[in-house]
């Protein structure tokens, strides 16, 4: 039997380049591997945007709508939405009853968000406590496999400790969780900060030419390379970054064209954009298609989750039983 992998996303509406490669693309490739589930966080986008839920629904659609115009095929993987899976809150409480609060507040995520986020209140129940339901969100389909980067290791050990414990009180019910290392790539957006909607500094997969080619546009360069005769460095460039990944079979030459200031630094961005464009083409074929029909995300969201509940139904029982709760 294949290996299961469990992963989600929180919904933040239409999705970036920076998603894509740094997740999507890797999601894409697993579903031919092992057996994949893929749920959207909504609950635990409500962790950090508990008073700001307006578009929440409209964000879940779009988000789905970019999953399947990327290449997510709902017959190799099950996509779902976790707040359709009531088990998953049930099994969230009783594994939040012997979850140590001390093993909480170590998380670095924790510590990290509470810093970056420090004009909202996030200082509540839930966002302590959401390792204890993204444990919840695993154990519920029995997931084996993880896909993370390095940096998110020590979130999933707090989680394979949570099923530890949890298991040693009650009859080794789930399996550990093991992480799947990938070869994340970690995109900057066009300002050189980490690439974010609320930074607005993204190049959105859903963008129009014309949208992508001004947004390119915009980019920061190599900040030596004041004319158009000036020697650039493409190694600190945010342009030649994104070339690495949209213009492999040019790449030599454009380095070469940089360096030895054959290119302007306009120039060399439009030929990016009009890479990246490239590349989104039939990816904007199919999102049109999707677009046209939104019934389509709602019926794959309500097949997976009815698939999902009849593993959840099954694990929440046992995990009753051995508790004593039934």
């Amino acid at each position: 039997m294949k290996k299961r992998v469990v992963s989600g996303m929180r919904p933040s509406g239409k999705l970036h380049i920076g998603h894509y490669h740094g997740t999507l693309k890797n999601w894409i490739a697993l579903q031919n591997e092992y057996e994949c589930f893929y749920f959207v966080a909504d609950w635990h986008a409500l962790t950090t945007r508990y008073d700001d839920v307006e578009t929440l629904q409209s964000d879940i659609e779009n988000m789905v709508i970019d999953w399947l115009a990327s290449g997510l095929d709902p017959e190799k993987c099950v996509i779902y939405r976790q707040s359709k899976i009531p088990e998953i809150a049930e099994l969230n409480l009783y594994m939040s009853m012997i979850t140590p609060i001390s093993w909480l507040e170590r998380c670095p995520t924790y510590k990290e968000q509470l810093q970056e986020l420090n004009s909202k209140d996030i200082a509540t129940h839930g966002f302590l406590g959401y390792p204890v339901l993204q444990t919840a969100d695993i154990a519920i389909c029995h997931g084996e496999l993880i896909p993370i980067g390095e940096d998110q290791l020590p979130h999933l050990e707090l989680g394979r400790e949570v099923i530890r414990r949890f298991n040693y009180l009650y009859n080794n019910l789930f399996p550990e969780p093991r992480p799947l290392l990938a070869p994340v790539k970690r995109l900057l957006g066009t300002d050189g900060r980490k690439m974010s909607k609320s930074y607005h500094n993204a190049i959105n997969l859903s963008d129009s030419p014309e949208e992508i080619k001004a947004r390119v546009r915009t980019m920061i360069t190599d900040p030596e390379r004041i004319k158009l005769t000036d020697k650039g460095h493409p190694e600190i460039c945010l342009v030649f970054g994104l070339h690495k990944i949209y213009s492999e079979n040019e790449l030599a030459d454009i380095e070469t064209k940089c360096k030895n200031a054959l290119r302007g630094c306009m120039e060399c961005k439009d030929l990016l954009s009009s890479h990246i464009n490239e590349s989104l083409v039939d990816f904007r074929k199919k999102r049109k298609q999707l677009e046209n029909d939104p019934e389509i995300v709602n019926k794959i969201l309500e097949g997976g989750a009815s698939k999902v509940r009849q593993i959840a139904g099954d694990a929440l029982e046992k995990v009753k039983k051995n508790i004593n709760i039934e």
